[in-house]
């Protein structure tokens, strides 16, 4: 079992970890994993972004993966906030996900086409 000194070095080690999703420096990547979008193909988009986070090698980029978004006609769906904004991609594929990538996390620029916008 841990000390209470060690328990608390390490919840000061992982609070930074935590402090990304609360302030507006970086950018998160939300990809809904419930079953929904696992069925609509969620998992092959979660590893293209991932991958393509990974290969860019871009800092301040969290991917992370939540359960049930609520729009299940519309999976797979990805959120991205930046900023204090959200922006939400639906129908995406690992093709479209890699675009999103190279577009949106790396440029700056929304792609409108895959947004839920775009596709009410």
């Amino acid at each position: 079992m841990k000390s209470i000194e060690e328990l608390k070095a390490i919840r000061d080690r992982m609070q930074s970890t935590l402090n990304l999703r609360d302030d507006n420096k970086g950018i998160r990547i939300v990809v809904g994993m419930a079953t929904c979008g696992i069925a609509a193909g969620a998992r092959p988009v979660l590893a293209a972004i991932t991958e393509e986070v990974a290969n860019r090698g871009l800092k301040d980029v969290m991917v992370t993966q939540t359960g049930c978004i609520g729009i299940c006609r519309l999976e797979p769906v990805v959120e991205v906030y930046r900023g204090g904004e959200k922006t939400t991609y639906v129908k995406m594929t690992a093709e479209r996900a890699r675009r999103m990538v190279a577009e949106d996390i790396v440029n700056g620029h929304v792609v409108t086409e895959f947004t839920i916008g775009a596709n009410q």
